[in-house]
């Protein structure tokens, strides 16, 4: 290339620019990305042909589908000669854990379901369950929210708490209010409560 030159970008280099990277929880979009791209630029049939294709056409398609891996996904496939190799171990891997998560998610799901807050527990304790299942949400690539766990919240409180729980429904937006305000009413409520209860002795110096 002369001096002042720019170089030209290949018809492989603009696909790889196209392709998405893959990640722990996009396999599904990735796939019908890469899927649309490659028979764009007619190497589908590297993945799909029983015959022989076309070797440089095959080497064009791995290099492509490598380009989008994380570094240790692009170790473990790596050692495949063919891109149809590649394709079907990254496909086996990700099925495979996308079954797993929503078996995870489901019991999850639950779990969630039949929790419900006892007679002596306290809000700050039941709350700190709903705050540890929606972590577990999270790492699972999920969101609950927090509509969700403010209804929770509000059906499975004891009866005693009945005279909050109304106040909120009533006058509150409930599918707009954040759990952690929904959690301090609540536990304002349950100070509230505590403080009647107490003997009254405790209020003599």
């Amino acid at each position: 290339m002369t001096k002042g030159e720019t170089s030209t970008p290949t018809r492989e280099q603009n696909i790889a620019l196209q392709c998405p990277k893959l990640n722990e929880s996009n396999y599904t979009t990735w796939a019908i990305m890469m899927e649309t791209i490659l028979k764009a630029y007619g190497l589908w049939e590297t993945l799909e042909a029983t015959e022989k294709v076309d070797e440089r056409k095959i080497h064009t398609t791995k290099a492509m589908i490598l380009t989008t891996l994380p570094e240790d996904i692009l170790m473990q496939v790596a050692q495949y000669e063919t891109a149809k190799e590649v394709w079907e171990s990254i496909k086996v891997r990700y099925i495979g854990e996308e079954r797993v998560q929503k078996a995870r998610l489901q019991t999850l799901r639950s779990e969630l379901e039949t929790l419900k807050m006892k007679d002596n527990e306290t809000v700050s304790d039941f709350a700190r369950k709903l705050g540890s299942i929606r972590g577990k949400f999270k790492s699972l690539g999920s969101t609950l929210k927090d509509k969700t766990l403010v209804r929770k919240l509000l059906n499975s409180v004891p009866k005693k708490f009945l005279p909050i729980v109304a106040s909120i429904e009533q006058y509150s937006e409930i599918d707009e209010m954040s759990f952690e305000e929904a959690m301090g009413r609540i536990i304002t409520f349950e100070e509230r409560i505590k403080s009647q209860d107490e003997p009254e002795e405790n209020y003599q110096n």
